[in-house]
């Protein structure tokens, strides 16, 4: 009987300790804009649709005409395309995507039609939510549905870039 009344009473203690551990929790915040530092942009997490999802295709090749040919593929997928343009600095890369905040989640989609071989320009005092597609001497082709699917389920959800937090899920 007093071997019971012992364990009855260490797990009255234990049940006491957790409840205290989870009102007291520090960490609660962590990961969402409300534990987030001053001045941190809050980064859109969100994997868009592709239609909307807006662009900017800009050549920085020696091939004349390629902004237009990749913008017209990725139009043909149902991507926003705003603009086309050509860079006079050409980059040695297959790509660069740059983007800000609000642009996480798109160009963590289109990080996919590169096979996850784009290399990330993230500019956190961008205030758009576009993302600047910059074609570079490397570029052969977009990846297939298959290929783009592939490198979805490879890479995951998208996370925040450094110094910056997650926003809120959208509902």
């Amino acid at each position: 009987m007093r071997a019971l009344v012992i364990v009855g009473l260490l797990g009255v203690l234990a049940l006491g300790f957790v409840i205290t551990a989870i009102v007291r929790d520090s960490q609660s915040n962590a990961g969402t804009a409300q534990g987030c530092p001053d001045g941190w942009p809050l980064a859109d997490l969100n994997l868009r649709e592709r239609k909307d999802v807006k662009i900017n295709v800009v050549n920085a090749t020696d091939q004349p005409g390629l902004a237009r040919t990749v913008a017209d593929e990725l139009s043909n997928r149902q991507f926003q395309v705003q603009k086309t343009a050509t860079e006079k600095k050409q980059i040695n890369g297959i790509a660069v995507l740059r983007y800000g905040p609000k642009g996480v989640g798109s160009a963590h989609l289109l990080q996919a039609y590169f096979l996850n071989n784009a290399t990330q320009g993230y500019d956190a005092a961008r205030t758009d939510d576009v993302v600047d597609v910059v074609l570079g001497n490397n570029f052969q082709q977009l990846a297939t549905t298959t290929e783009v699917n592939q490198s979805l389920g490879d890479s995951g959800p998208p996370k925040a870039p450094k110094g910056s937090c997650p926003s809120p899920p959208a509902k």
